[in-house]
């Protein structure tokens, strides 16, 4: 049975993407294609909140493309110098709240220790977080996409938790989508997660299973119970 995965494909080069691999285990043949790309903004307002961690109680990424701004930052001799020394200490005395285990991989890459990746989405994590910090307490700071979810803010602001939310990334439509589209129909369609959902939702397309959390495991196991295998 075929399946069609609208998502990203995974950036490492070893080995194959995870999500093709699981899918592939349970007797799918899945293809996917990417619909999405991404523009890097803000990186200079990034660094300067970066670099004064005092400001901060500590910090929240919810996606890998927030950590990749951090180190599209980090590029530059000077700037990688200066979290080398002290910067990266600095943060790692505070909390590192992450969604999933890609993110938490990146977070660990440019040396900081991830806490919550076993939540799955920001609303879980936002749980998590309210359980570990003190209310109107020095504020968390959020690197996110210009379209990101607001359940995670408004889950925290109910609970006085303070949120400094900076944009370092904008999603537009990937420019090979429509090409890689032509040819392709599936009868049914599964979502990643609670926002990849309710974006196909808003397009009109249905949506047969949501997985639990965004892992291939949970994917695949959401499109079995689907199709009764």
């Amino acid at each position: 049975m075929k399946v069609l995965l609208l998502k990203d494909p995974k950036e490492r080069d070893s080995g194959p993407d995870p999500y093709i691999q699981e899918l592939g285990s349970y007797g799918f043949e899945a293809t996917l294609i990417p619909v999405l790309s991404f523009e890097f903004v803000s990186l200079q307002s990034l660094f300067e909140k970066l670099s004064h961690p005092e400001c901060y109680g500590g910090l929240i990424f919810t996606s890998p493309r927030a950590v990749e701004a951090v180190k599209l930052c980090l590029k530059e001799n000077s700037k990688n110098e200066a979290w080398t020394k002290s910067l990266k200490q600095k943060w790692n005395a505070k909390s590192t709240y992450v969604v999933g285990k890609a993110t938490a991989s990146l977070v660990e890459e440019i040396g900081l220790a991830p806490q919550g990746e076993k939540c799955g989405n920001a609303e879980k994590l936002a749980g998590y977080i309210c359980s570990k910090e003190t209310p109107n307490s020095s504020s968390l700071l959020f690197p996110c996409g210009a379209l990101k979810r607001e359940v995670l803010p408004t889950v925290l602001k109910e609970k006085g938790i303070l949120l400094e939310s900076l944009t370092v990334y904008q999603t537009a439509q990937h420019p090979n989508l429509q090409e890689s589209l032509k040819n392709y129909f599936s009868q049914q369609f599964a979502a990643i997660g609670p926002t990849t959902a309710e974006a196909m939702e808003a397009e009109g397309v249905p949506v047969s299973c949501t997985a639990e959390n965004p892992t291939p495991q949970d994917l695949a196991a959401g499109i079995k119970k689907v199709f009764h295998l």
